[in-house]
């Protein structure tokens, strides 16, 4: 796999990297594992994995490329930085919101936002919602009224607002 973007995210796991890779490629299409590197000898003092031991997975998850480091448990994931994915209808996002929510924390789950069996935030919402709120006026005011009281997103509840 050539990793072809510059600007590539690298999500920091403490072990579970390669699992992590080859569970979000088994939610979207068009996605796939690449090269996975190893730790060696070199730097044991300070990275403390046994060599052999997983050190990056690159992947890519609907053509977008990634790689999943396993660093330790020095960090873990926050609300701070989430991934997007835009859907065309209510059947893209139930598929990726059942999905993703599956092992995940139920409590993070609003406004389309959610995080996943590994702690990492993805928010799931529909590729209008860049329209719904692109001016502030009456339209996007009542979509966020609705939407604030939501989880897992209602498309046809979110355009019943816009639409008055």
């Amino acid at each position: 796999m050539q990793i072809s973007p510059k600007i590539v995210p690298c999500l920091w796991f403490a072990s579970e990297a390669e699992e992590a890779a080859r569970y979000y490629v088994g939610i979207f299409p068009d996605s796939k594992i690449g090269k996975i590197a190893r730790y060696g000898k070199e730097g044991f003092e300070t990275h403390q994995q046994p060599v052999g031991t997983v050190l990056t997975v690159q992947f890519e998850l609907a053509g977008q490329s990634f790689t999943a480091l396993n660093g330790g448990p020095i960090f873990k994931f926050n609300e701070a930085v989430s991934l997007q994915i835009y859907v065309e209808d209510q059947k893209e996002l139930d598929h990726y919101w059942n999905r993703l929510t599956a092992g995940g924390d139920p409590k993070s789950q609003v406004c389309g936002w959610l995080k996943d069996k590994y702690g990492l935030s993805w928010q799931v919402v529909p590729g209008k919602m860049v329209d719904w709120f692109g001016e502030p006026n009456a339209k996007s005011e009542r979509v966020m009224k609705v939407l604030m009281q939501m989880g897992k997103l209602d498309i046809a509840a979110l355009e019943k607002a816009y639409n008055g």
